[in-house]
């Protein structure tokens, strides 16, 4: 830990974000008393299979306090969770992924939605993943039309149609040859980290594997 850490730690105590309780420090992902008790995946649960990609890792299941947890990350303000969330994805990232990787992005909010909260969640946990993987953070993508939220639609089929469209690879994006790690907070059917990693790899992309903190159902 820093003299900066260090120093922030005292001012502003980081608190467990699964219930709100002060955590031990800056470094810890969950307070003892939510660690034994979370929803984990434990080995090739944690592991997805999403179109155009190598797949996808989580270490939690989308449910109990999870769902409250990232509730508040995304609509109530609660934007240094996102610390917490990084640790445990690089961790999730390191136990079963074993080929290199070049850099972190991620599955970006439209213009609209990014002013409505604040910040671009899934951009502050990627963040912090790639500080914890030690790798650089680039954007590569943007998201051009402003669609109904994917929790709202239950087929996955509509799913898919819904983001046909509303991503696009920046002008400025060079993932040619890259190994690229894609972030979101949840994958739930796969359908919009699916869009994402198309568009990336049409830019030559030679891998996108995918990272969520939490993952709400197997295909």
């Amino acid at each position: 830990m820093t003299w900066t850490d260090w120093a922030l730690d005292l001012l502003f105590p980081p608190k467990c974000p699964y219930c709100q309780g002060l955590l031990e420090g800056s470094y810890v992902p969950a307070c003892p008393r939510c660690q034994p008790v979370l929803p984990w995946l434990v080995g090739t649960q944690g592991e997805r299979k999403v179109d155009f990609t190598a797949g996808c890792l989580s270490p939690l299941a989308y449910r109990d306090k999870v769902v409250d947890s990232i509730h508040r990350f995304k609509f109530s303000g609660r934007a240094s969770y996102a610390r917490a969330y990084g640790i445990l994805v690089a961790q999730c990232v390191r136990d079963h992924w074993d080929q290199p990787l070049d850099a972190v992005t991620w599955t970006p909010l439209s213009r609209q939605r990014r002013r409505e909260r604040g910040y671009d969640q899934a951009k502050l946990l990627a963040k912090w993943t790639a500080q914890e993987l030690e790798l650089p953070l680039l954007g590569m993508l943007d998201k051009v039309r402003d669609i109904p939220p994917q929790s709202d639609i239950q087929e996955d089929a509509k799913r898919r149609a819904n983001v046909l469209g509303a991503y696009r690879l920046r002008k400025d994006a060079k993932p040619e040859g890259m190994n690229l790690l894609l972030v979101d907070d949840v994958v739930t059917s796969g359908s919009t980290l699916s869009e994402c990693a198309r568009l990336l790899a049409g830019g030559g992309a030679k891998t996108v594997v995918c990272a969520t903190l939490a993952q709400a159902r197997k295909n």
